[in-house]
Order: C-alpha cells, then structure tokens, then sequence
C-alpha cells in the first residue's frame, strides 16, 4: 500500500510538474501583436502559437529556468530566459534585416529559404501587404521585381512576367489555395474576382518563367501562389472598411467603396472554420480613345468615310458601297466603288461604367490526429461582379458569376487534392455587337446603305444645294448626316429600349448576350519521399483536368452539344544537397499529354552552391523547358467578332463552325452558285488569302501579290529557358541579380486570313477576265467584297528569342527605414519580314525601373510607405488594336497609425500622385488617382 501511495504521489507530482504555465504575448517593434508566431520550449517538445491577439499559453515539463525560442515569418529570431512559474513574458520581435531567410515552398515543392532557392522567386508576405501604399494587395503586387501588371478596367487587372502581356494571359498560372482560378471558357484569371482578401492573405509567391516542370501546360511564362491565412493558426474576427475616390479626366471624381470581414474559429486542437466576404464597389475608369483603329496617328476623325475608333462600336463592319450600287450608277460615279462604315455609339454609352466585386468563401479544416499530420479540408469560394474584358472586342462582364469547391487532405509529406471550377456569364455583352445591333434594330444595313448611296449620288452630281459637284469629302459628310437621319441617341427612351433588347440577346445577328456555363473538374497529389529516403529529397505527382465547354454555340461551336476534352500529367523531383550542404542539385522531369495533342516532357535541371563563411552568397544556373498546350480558344472559338470570325483549329472544329453569307448579285452569284455561300473552318485554313497580301493587292489592283494562306493547325509551344542568378547579402544590402534567355518553338499566334464566297485562293492568281478560272474568281469576290476575314491560331514556324535581366536591391538603414530599388530589362527577337500576318504580341516594356522606401515605426505607432515606378514606351500588339503606349511614371504613397488598444489600423493612401494618366492597355481606360482611406482592425 504504501509502495502504492508512493507511485501514486509522483504520479501526480509528475502532473502538476507538466501543467508548469507560460503566458505571454508577441508584438512587432511597433507594438502590434503578431499572430501566428511559433514558441518553443530550448530542451523539450513543447510549444505553442500566439493568437490572432498575440498572445499564447505554454506548458513545458521543465522546471525554471529554461529558454524559450520566439520565431515567426518575417522577424528575427529571439531566445527569452523564463525564471519562474507562470511567468508572463512579453516578447518584441525585431524585423528581419533580411528577407532572404523567409520560407517559400513553390520553387521545389519543398519548404526553402529564399536564399536557397535554384529558381528566381518574389514573395510578398503579411508585412508587405500591410504597408503597401496599393488599395488592395493584389493591386501591389505590381511593386514587384519581376511583375507587369495590365490593366483593362478598374476590377480586371492581368499580371504576368518576361513578356508576351495580353489581357487575356493564358500563358500565366494563378493559384489560390492550390486551385487554378482561372475562367474554365476563357483559359485565363480575371484578376483578383475569385481570389482573396486583403485580411485573409498568408503569403504570395510568385515564380517567373517557365514552370512546366512542376505545374503543367499553363504555367508557361510563370505562376502566382497566394495562400490564405489558417483558422487553426489566426482565429478571431477581423475586418475592414476603405473609402475614396477615383478621379480621372473623363470620367470626373467618384466615390467607391471596400468592405471585408472576416471570421475564423478553432473549436478545438481537431476542427476549425472561417468565412470571409468582401464587397467593392466604384466607377471604372472611362475608356475613350477615340483614334481610328487601323490607322492610328494619322489624323483620322469621326468625319471620315471609314472610321472604325477604338472605343467606339458600331463602325466596325466595312461595308463597299461598289457591292450595293447598281451597275450604271457605279459606271457614272466610280467613286462609289469605296468602303464606309456605319456611325457607331461611344463605349461609355454602352456601359454603366459600374465597377463591382463581391467575394465569399467558406473552409471547414479536420485534425483527425490534433495535430498537421493529417488535415482534411473543405473550401468553397464564389466570385461575383462587374468588369470590362478586352480580347478582340471589349466585353462588358455584368453580373459575372464564379465558384469553385475543393475537398483536399494533405499532411507533412503529401497532399491529395480535387476540385471544380464553374461560371456563369450573368448579364454580360459584347459591345462591339451591341453597337452594331442597335444599328440594326433601327435601321437595316441594307436600307442604310440604300440611303447613303441615293443621297452620295445628289450630292456628287451637284443636286443638293451648296455643294460643288464632284466634291467627294463633301459628298460622304452629306450622305451620312441624311442617312443618319432618326439614328437613336444615346439617352433617349427609343436608344434605351433598343439597348436592353440587343443585350438580353444571345442571337449574334439581332444581339451581344455572352452566353456561358462552363466548367473544369481537376485533381492533383504529390508526395514527398525524404522521411523514406535518405539518399535525397525525391518528390512524385501528378494532375487531371476535364474540360466542358458550354457557350451555347455563342462563342464556342458547342451550339448541339458540350465540348469534352482532358489534360492529364505526371512529375517527379530528385533534390540533393553535397559539400556540406553548399552544393545543391535539383532535377525534376515532367510528362503532359492532352485530348487533340501529342505528350510532351517537360525538363528542369538547376544546380546552386552557397559560397562564403556563412553560406551568404547564393550562385544558381538552371534550365528548364516549358510546354503550353493550346487554349480552349485556340482549338474551339468559333466567335464572329464583326468584322472577322475568330476560328479554333482544333481538327474537329473547322467542320463546326459555319455561317451563310449573301453573297453580291451578278457575276458573283454566278460564280457562288446562288445567293449565298457557306462559310466554314476550312475555308479559312486551307482556302484563304493572308491579310496582308489582300491590303497590297487592294493598293495597286496586281492580282500577282496575292499569296495563299500556308498556316498549320495549332499545336503545343514550347521553350527553352536558361537562367543565372545571385543572391546574397552584402554589408547589410540584399541583392538578387538574375539573367534568363528564352528560346521559343512553335509560338502559338494570331494570323488574319481572307477567304472568298466562290473561287479558289491561288498564289499570284491571273486578273485575265475568265470565268472559269478558279482564281479569277476569287480575285473578282475580293473586289467585289464577296469574302470573309477570319483570324486563325496557328504557329509560326520561326523561332523566338527573348532575353531579360533583374536587379534588386534592399537595406534597411537610418534606423528602421526600409530603402529598395529594382531593374528589370527584357527584349525579343522575331523577323516580322520572314511571317508578316503573325503577331507575337511581346507588350512588354524594355526597360522598368521600381523603387520603394518606408519605415513602420517612423515614431510610436505611425509608419508610413512610398513607392515609384517607372518604364519607357512599347509597342502594343493585339486582335483588337496595335499600337504604342506612352512611357509612364507612377507613384504611390501612404501613412498609417496603429491603435494597439483597439487592434486597429488606420491608413491613408493615394496612388498616382500628381501624375499623368497613362494606359496599360491599347483601348483600356486611362488610369487616373486614386485616393482612400482605410480602418483594418485586429490587422
């Protein structure tokens, strides 16, 4: 018995010697408290993460004294001495002089320092989203080395690395939480739609270049992570509110609004959930160039016969009045025989030039074992709002709606993902075809070229009082005001009815309703061998992704039925560390095949070695190929845009896509065997004259210019890419220097071909007056107007060279300021003479220039951030309009105080300060300033 009580005594002796109690909290060097922030019992397993208040309770089988270890993302390490029981320690960290100890995962799949890395990488973390002078993180994210941000309205922002920047970035990969959030139609992200909140944010990282290797097909020019915050790691409420205003020359001052909230709970050591919404809305910034598309720095005004402006729709048809005119007329006014166009409707008649984003997500996070051995995940995110895409046309996306649902399991080693992605095109339009249809609706094309003519006609022969005869300028001027007579003004209740009508219709001939409910089903796992293995750190996956297109024939051929198909891929990574952990290697090694395309391996060798005492200085070489699979538009659009018809190449596609044009009366129906012709796919591919060839041909009337269309159907990209790069610190500076070359094959691109209603395309075909020719038939339909632009995707078969470099440097000095300045320089290399109708669309300045400067503790609890950035002018190439944008200089700034007692923080910012509007995208709105002011709380 008493052997019993003895046992039983330090039984509980033991108890009461664990249940040893720790308090205290963890604050940054301006007093705010630092959640997430991990502490370590020095000699024992225990520890504890501070709260979203900073503050933890730690128990520890020790007996005082002992040390305890303070770490967190961002901040230095700090080791405290604890004397007593229940001793409250109040730990300050410092913030780190380096960011080059941060932890990143995506280079290798692997936790690394970004020291260590063996690819270039930019991270943004919790501190870098606070004192950015951006409304929103995502917006800062421009600051970046490495980022080009791209503009199309005030809600859709695109962002992409080393060139090739369209608007429609299917070359970038962005994930959030492991899902792509991409549109399943379209192939590519609507910016920050379906992303996170500014509250929410854990970390972004971002992998310029080719990935292929490890994230597949898409991520081709690079890939952005961004990783929400967890609820077992930040419980608590948090919440924001901004207000300000944009202000911008055309479209005047406008208030707008931000608003976030968001709610997270640890039930326990096993279940935890949060919620997040956020609802933004403003005024998008008006887009009114109104230079003629074609013919830009010309002096071309609405007064000529032709004008087809920018941002203007409506005017976009060519229509040859020489097709429309009787044959006598046409022999007595040969000047007849030209094109005009309709008089269009300006974009910001066509829009509310509404801005809007609402954004709700929900998680569900399972510890089966209480502890990130197993975590089983259930999240879903919905995106709704309002935005303006640009791609051939500009798209007014309203009401968009967008969700995605993932049920994932991951643990140390693995993680087993699955999730869908699907959309809905909510009220959104084509404005271009809104423009033209509410044309239509009051006046047909045919009676106002009827009008148009007959009052052409009275003027140039001197009929209509107080003009010369034969004034052709004069005569055009008169003709329209006639046949304009009646058009429907904007603001008016007929233009208002006409416009609700044209936009709930999905019909491309009577309306510009964007019809879409497509959607994805893709699945990912990867697991890591290292506990396993000892030789090296080996890493396998592999990913599965199901398309199912649903446009309802209005963008895509899926008029009769839903467009299926796959892509599948399988990886595996061998990292290796030598001499003494300074000589790292990783290999890695990719296989992709998808439905209408061979497979592909997808290579990455990289090698880095830390020179130096410490390890410090950070030499990397790497090279890695990168594939791109074609698009979903690439291989199955099917869109008449108005004046072309975008075509996929996909082999099953050219037989789907068809239209019946009328074809001109005469020799041309004739020709064509009745009044109409059937268009298809092939026509366009393998029947077809380049564009450029027909603009010669239509200059000089030498039919011998003329050259057949020669394109292939579309196939897979691909490229070479080599990279150095350095990182290290020196007397206290980070540098990050890195240098890549890029070889590409089989460019995916646009070409503009011209195919006829009857004849044959034939190099250099006779212009001799024979029916029975074949190519003088067609050379007859091009000059009659008897044809059809198409705009194919196909390859080119040249290579493409691009180079760039990166400087990047940062000190913190003066105390706690914060001091930083980039480089980034990037060029291509394309013989336009060798393939004149192919475009490469680089869109990518040569020289950018950023630099930032900011302290968050300028004194007690008031810190404030600045940054400036600046690049030279570039050509802008797209399907909508080529053409140079300015050089531009912007700068961003803001102040900020902390109220710690109320876990609040309040900041005021401007963006563009004092600055000239400029643009990012050719027929975008100019961008403005923007001023606000915020209130974040428990931040």
């Amino acid at each position: 018995m008493k052997n019993y009580l003895l046992v039983l005594s330090l039984f509980f002796c033991g108890i009461s010697f664990a249940q040893n109690t720790i308090t205290g909290s963890v604050t940054e060097s301006n007093n705010q408290p630092i959640p997430g922030a991990n502490i370590k019992v020095v000699g024992d397993k225990a520890g504890a993460v501070s709260d979203a208040d900073g503050k933890f309770i730690l128990t520890s089988s020790l007996n005082p004294p002992f040390t305890i270890e303070v770490t967190s993302l961002g901040h230095q390490t700090k080791k405290v001495s604890v004397t007593s029981n229940n001793q409250n320690v109040i730990i300050k960290l410092t913030d780190y002089q380096t960011t080059l100890d941060e932890i990143v995962v995506s280079a290798s799949r692997t936790p690394e320092r970004v020291l260590e890395s063996p690819v270039t990488i930019e991270r943004m973390g919790i501190k870098e989203i606070k004192k950015t002078a951006s409304p929103t993180f995502y917006d800062g994210l421009e600051n970046l080395k490495e980022v080009q941000m791209n503009t199309s309205s005030l809600t859709f922002k695109s962002i992409n690395t080393r060139g090739f920047a369209t608007v429609a970035n299917t070359r970038f990969m962005q994930l959030v939480d492991g899902m792509d959030n991409s549109s399943p139609l379209l192939n590519f992200v609507l910016g920050n739609m379906i992303g996170v909140s500014d509250i929410d944010v854990q970390s972004v990282e971002l992998l310029p270049g080719a990935s292929s290797a490890l994230y597949g097909a898409n991520a081709f020019n690079g890939i952005m992570f961004m990783n929400s915050k967890s609820p077992f790691t930040y419980p608590g409420i948090s919440t924001y509110f901004k207000y300000g205003a944009t202000s911008q020359e055309a479209a005047g001052t406008n208030s707008f609004y931000d608003f976030g909230i968001r709610m997270a709970h640890k039930f326990n050591n096993y279940f935890a959930a949060k919620v997040n919404m956020t609802f933004m809305d403003g005024t998008d910034w008006y887009a009114v160039n109104y230079g003629d598309k074609y013919r830009q720095g010309q002096g071309i005004t609405r007064s000529d016969k032709s004008y087809d402006g920018i941002n203007v729709y409506g005017d976009d048809l060519p229509i040859n009045l020489g097709a429309y005119a009787p044959s006598a007329l046409l022999t007595a006014i040969p000047s007849l025989n030209t094109v005009v166009s309709r008089t269009g409707y300006n974009e910001v008649d066509l829009t509310n030039n509404k801005a809007g984003n609402t954004k709700i997500d929900f998680s569900l996070h399972l510890r089966p074992f209480g502890n990130e051995k197993l975590e089983v995940i259930w999240q879903s995110k919905f995106g709704y709002g309002n935005a303006v895409y640009q791609g051939a046309n500009r798209y007014n996306l309203n009401n968009f709606f967008m969700q995605q649902h993932k049920l994932e399991f991951k643990g140390k080693n693995f993680f087993l993902r699955g999730y869908t992605t699907s959309e809905d095109g909510g009220n959104s339009y084509d404005m271009q075809f809104t423009g033209i249809n509410i044309n239509r609706i009051w006046k047909s094309d045919g009676q106002w070229v009827s009008d148009y003519i007959t009052k052409y006609a009275g003027a140039y022969s001197g009929l209509v009082p107080g003009l010369a005869p034969g004034n052709i300028p004069a005569s055009h001027s008169f003709a329209r005001s006639q046949a304009d007579i009646g058009r429907l003004i904007p603001g008016t209740p007929g233009f208002q009815n006409a416009f609700n009508k044209v936009i709930a219709d999905p019909n491309i001939l009577t309306g510009s309703k964007l019809v879409d409910n497509s959607r994805i089903y893709h699945s990912d796992v990867n697991y890591n061998f290292k506990d396993l293995i000892k030789f090296g750190e080996i890493q396998v996956g592999g990913s599965y992704r199901d398309y199912q297109l649903n446009s309802h024939g209005r963008i895509y051929t899926d008029a009769n039925s839903l467009i299926k198909y796959n892509e599948k891929g399988a990886y595996a990574q061998l990292q290796k560390k030598f001499m003494e952990d300074r000589f790292k290697f990783t290999g890695s090694i990719r296989y992709d095949e998808a439905t209408n395309f061979d497979g592909n391996y997808s290579p990455r060798l990289s090698l880095t070695y830390a020179g130096g005492k410490e390890k410090q200085h950070n030499f990397r070489a790497s090279y890695q190929t990168g594939f791109r699979n074609p698009s979903t538009q690439d291989q199955y659009i099917g869109f008449n845009v108005g004046y072309a018809v975008l075509v996929g190449s996909a082999p099953d596609n050219l037989l789907r896509y068809s239209e019946s044009r009328p074809v001109s009366a005469g020799f041309g129906q004739a020709f064509a065997g009745g009044s109409t012709a059937i268009m298809n796919g092939e026509d366009a591919y393998y029947d077809s004259y380049t564009y450029s060839s027909v603009l010669a041909f239509g200059a000089t009337k030498n039919s011998a210019l003329l050259r057949k269309t020669n394109v292939g159907l579309v196939k897979p990209e691909e490229v070479k890419a080599y990279e150095l790069g350095y990182r290290s610190q020196i007397n206290k500076i980070n540098i990050d220097l890195n240098g890549y070359y890029n070889i590409y094959n089989n460019f995916i691109g646009n070409t503009t071909a011209i195919a006829t209603y009857y004849g044959t395309a034939q190099d250099a075909p006779s212009s001799v007056v024979n029916p029975a020719d074949k190519g003088f038939q067609s050379v007859y339909a091009i000059s009659k107007g008897d044809y059809r632009v198409y705009q194919l995707y196909t390859n080119t078969a040249l290579e493409i060279h691009s180079l760039g470099m990166g400087v990047g440097l940062s000190r913190k000095m003066f105390g706690n300021y914060d001091f930083g300045i980039s480089y980034n320089y990037a060029q291509f290399d394309f013989d336009q003479a060798k393939d004149p109708g192919f475009e490469a669309g680089f869109n990518t300045p040569k020289h950018r220039v950023k630099a930032s400067v900011g302290n968050d503790s300028l004194f007690e609890n008031f810190g404030f951030n600045t940054s400036v950035r600046w690049n030279n002018e570039y050509l802008w190439e797209s399907t909508m309009a080529d053409g140079m944008i300015e050089a531009a200089t912007v700068v961003d700034a803001q102040i900020n105080y902390g109220i710690p007692k109320i876990k609040s923080l309040i900041k005021l910012g401007a963006t563009n300060v004092g600055g000239k509007e400029y643009t990012q995208v050719l027929g975008a709105g100019a961008i403005g300033q923007q001023y606000y002011i915020s209130w974040t709380l428990n931040p």
